[in-house]
């Protein structure tokens, strides 16, 4: 059971070429547009040589009892205990075991040292923190080359991608999200590597890199081991630390505990999750980072009206309300322009499927049809100004024909010692 991601990973280093189990089918779910593929056969290894059928999660039953399947084997992320209880009951209640995977079973050794950039939920900040993390690499005299947790929605034509230049992103046809997370790394000069074989992608990786920083996706946990484990808490959402799978996992694994966003949260979340977290994981460092966002173009959004676009997983299975450009956008007196009756098509689908998201539009782009769906949103609202709270540069993708301007989080550290200097000192003993 996965969402285009763990999944095909569990698969590689657990069931391909492995006699043992006969996988009958992946099942999909969260991202839209990933079910009724194929795992090829150049993936799926010697003994699938017509490939997996992928399907969605919907059809697990009927999976089950149509395939007399024995094992099911859970492999996504940011979900609710209670809700991967549910799935686990309807599992069983089919007559079929269910399971998880644990780091052990799925971790690949490095022969460069690796630190993981994890999170308990989606939208906790995980790239603001691995951007400060590959800094503190570069301050310490060390090279950084960042892997990217699996984004393959739209192409297994590529299980190695190297991302360095623009033309890259274009070459892999890579996604909205997925360019979210690249563009970040790629400006400041850092190679970033993603795909979806990643023993292959870690052996290419350790040819450029001293350290490698693994860029976590949703609240996974890494697919190597890591040397430093440090986890991102969100205290706009207090009790999701030991509320959600693996995000739980990820905070008693962990080496330094980041409290983001404290600035901005109230002071009694910051402490209410540094607590819950203290007392999940009694070893680790914890401390408090200050998430400032930066807008490019601040007379423009100044008193202004403006539509709003966040990161899309963010405010959709993440289920923030809204996100970087909003922040920024009130900070300095904008008005917000509620887009949700001006959607149409997926985007429309979107607002329905997640109540949660406010006044403000997610940036979701999973192929072309759903492209064109937001840009006609955002050609349909009345405003003023554009403000792009993805770190995806939507300009490259879409025709926006109003002023545009850019958000982008910045860390810093609030305690003494903080990330930083827990970091360097981390680094030194590696």
């Amino acid at each position: 059971m996965g969402a285009a991601g763990r999944d095909f990973h569990n698969f590689n280093v657990v069931f391909r070429d492995n006699p043992d189990y006969t996988v009958i089918a992946f099942t999909a779910t969260q991202i839209p547009f990933i079910q009724d593929r194929t795992y090829p056969p150049e993936l799926a290894g010697r003994l699938y040589p017509t490939g997996i059928p992928i399907h969605d999660e919907e059809k697990l039953s009927e999976l089950i009892r149509e395939h007399y399947v024995t094992d099911v084997f859970f492999s996504y992320s940011d979900i609710s205990h209670e809700n991967v209880m549910h799935l686990a009951s309807l599992v069983l209640a089919k007559g079929a075991s269910f399971h998880l995977l644990g780091p052990g079973d799925t971790m690949l050794t490095s022969t460069k040292p690796v630190i993981a950039v994890l999170a308990v939920r989606t939208g906790a900040g995980k790239s603001t923190i691995s951007r400060k993390v590959v800094d503190i690499c570069r301050k310490s005299g060390l090279k950084p080359v960042v892997v990217r947790h699996p984004m393959p929605y739209g192409t297994f034509k590529h299980p190695v991608q190297r991302f360095e230049k623009p033309s890259d992103l274009e070459k892999f046809e890579t996604t909205i999200e997925e360019r979210e997370e690249y563009e970040g790394h790629m400006e400041r000069g850092v190679v970033v590597f993603a795909g979806i074989d990643y023993q292959l992608i870690l052996w290419e990786a350790e040819k450029e890199a001293d350290v490698i920083v693994w860029d976590g996706g949703n609240n996974d946990f890494s697919f190597y081991k890591p040397a430093i484990t440090i986890v991102v808490a969100d205290p706009l959402r207090a009790g999701h630390e030991s509320r959600y799978h693996p995000g739980e996992t990820n905070i008693r694994m962990a080496d330094i505990i980041v409290v983001n966003k404290s600035n901005i949260a109230e002071p009694k979340d910051v402490e209410r999750v540094t607590q819950s977290c203290r007392k999940l994981n009694p070893e680790a460092k914890i401390v408090q980072i200050r998430s400032d966002a930066v807008l490019d173009r601040p007379d423009m959004v100044k008193g202004k009206r403006a539509l709003i676009v966040e990161d899309g997983p963010s405010v959709t299975h993440g289920e923030l309300s809204e996100g970087a450009g909003a922040a920024a956008a009130r900070g300095i007196g904008a008005v917000l322009v509620d887009p949700r009756a001006h959607a149409v098509g997926s985007i429309k689908n979107a607002y329905e499927k997640y109540p949660n998201i406010g006044p403000v539009l997610p940036a979701l782009g999973y192929n072309p049809s759903q492209l064109k769906d937001l840009e006609r949103t955002i050609a349909a609202v009345d405003c003023d100004v554009v403000v792009l709270g993805t770190p995806a540069d939507l300009t490259r993708l879409i025709a926006i024909e109003k002023p545009v301007a850019k958000v982008r989080f910045e860390a810093s550290d609030m305690d003494s010692p903080g990330l930083e200097e827990y970091l360097t000192q981390g680094l030194a003993r590696l």
